[in-house]
Parts: structure tokens; sequence; C-alpha cells
């Protein structure tokens, strides 16, 4: 069964072609990583699925749906409940609580009563363990931390898709591994997740498919042993070198 589809994705800024003919697909419950060197695509495609940008061409398909097409605005708010995006630098309310933060999206949507979405809330906190940290603040919580609240929130939505943008770039490395541990702990038939990452371990052990990007198209796409054992690009192989040098 195919949960995602998308069919020959383009976007452009400028007159330069960033994404070029983007396709792949997606079962429930996989996870997906992108890889790839800066300015390769990877943020715009994520925008492009999460209807943040729009593309010049191409198909976004959920469940059969087709979501694009000229629609209103009215559609494209309906078309982004599909997707959950975690950004890289958490975009928290910092007026909010972090329970307030996760509540406020569902609540406006009308999801639930007041206290069916607080105990929702309670329970994705338990799940990212920060339930002691309901009522704190933004500024009162590490960055690690933060994410874990934002990951919580996106959780909130019920989207089919859950979307991660670099969610570790921000973080310094004893952060990253809390917040990678909480990703992990997603994967199960439940979640289905698009996760761009720098983390090659990370991609290697977790993804079921791994994407690398390259100048706005799919340079290699594979199983992580395929793609991190056995790349057939000669843009794959020099990219995994690079990052291998920096380890």
């Amino acid at each position: 069964m195919i949960l995602l589809e998308v069919n020959n994705l383009q976007k452009s800024f400028d007159g330069s072609a960033v994404l070029k003919n983007i396709s792949f697909s997606m079962e429930p419950g996989q996870v997906l990583a992108i890889i790839g060197s800066s300015g390769s695509g990877k943020t715009t495609l994520l925008r492009c699925l999460n209807f943040l940008e729009t593309p010049d061409a191409g198909e976004i398909i959920v469940k059969g749906q087709k979501l694009l097409g000229g629609a209103s605005e009215e559609q494209i708010r309906k078309n982004r409940l599909h997707f959950g995006l975690v950004f890289q630098n958490f975009n928290l309310f910092p007026q909010y609580t972090a329970l307030e933060n996760i509540t406020l999206a569902p609540s406006l949507l009308g999801l639930g009563s007041k206290q069916e979405l607080r105990d929702n809330a309670m329970r994705l906190l338990e799940q990212v363990g920060l339930r002691q940290k309901a009522d704190f603040y933004p500024y009162q919580l590490s960055g690690g931390q933060q994410q874990r609240i934002a990951i919580a929130r996106a959780l909130a939505l019920r989207p089919e898709v859950l979307c991660f943008d670099e969610p570790t770039s921000a973080l310094d490395p004893e952060l990253t591994g809390e917040v990678l541990r909480v990703i992990r702990g997603l994967k199960n038939k439940d979640n289905t997740m698009i996760v761009v990452t720098h983390e090659m371990e990370f991609a290697r052990s977790v993804a079921d498919v791994v994407i690398y990007m390259a100048d706005g198209v799919i340079e290699e796409m594979g199983t992580p042993e395929e793609v991190f054992e056995h790349p057939r690009s000669e843009k794959t192989k020099a990219f995994l070198r690079g990052a291998a040098s920096v380890l």
C-alpha cells in the first residue's frame, strides 16, 4: 500500500531550478532519510511537501488523493494537515508553556475537547520524556528539550507523514543524542517519517530507504546498505567520503 507518492516535483527560484523532477513513494510506517550537501534541494523538498512553498509542477498524492493543482488557501491549509514539520530551530512560541505549545494548533482546529487535547499532550510529553516540563516555558528548556517539545507538537496534529528538517543541526553533540533517541523511538507502523539529516550513522541505522540528493535531483536511492555500502553514483561516493572524513 502506498501512503505518499511524489511525482516529478519541480521548483525554481528566480529562474534557477532547485528541484528537478523529484519522484519517490512511501509505504505506511517507513522511514526515509534524505542526505546531501547544503544547497542540494533537501529543505525545499520538505517545504513543498508541507505546502510552505508551491511547486511549479508535479504531484503530491496522499492515500490516493492528489493535493496539488490550483488549490485555494483553505485547501492548502487542509493539505498541510497531512504533514507535520519539525524545524531546525524549534520555532516554539515563547509566550506559551510546553503544554500550551502542543495543544494550541489542535485547539484552533477543533480536534477535541480541552480535556482531550490536554490528555493527549501529556501523553506526548511522556513519550518524548518531558512530562515533568509541561508548565515550563521555552526559555527554561535546553535546546534538546525544546526540539523534543517541537516533535510532540507536530505529533499532536496526527499527521500521516512526519517530516524533520535537520532536527539536530542547532544542537551540541550531547543534546543531539537525546533528540535522535526520541526520533528512533517513533519508528513503528504508526509513524511514517521523512528525515533530512547530516547524521550518517543515524540514517544508516534507522532509515528503511535513503535518498542522496545533489543539484536538485535524486542522485541515488535505495536501502541503507545499498546507498552506504554499495553506492553506484560517483557523486554519492564523493559525498560519503567527505562525510566520513569529518567524523
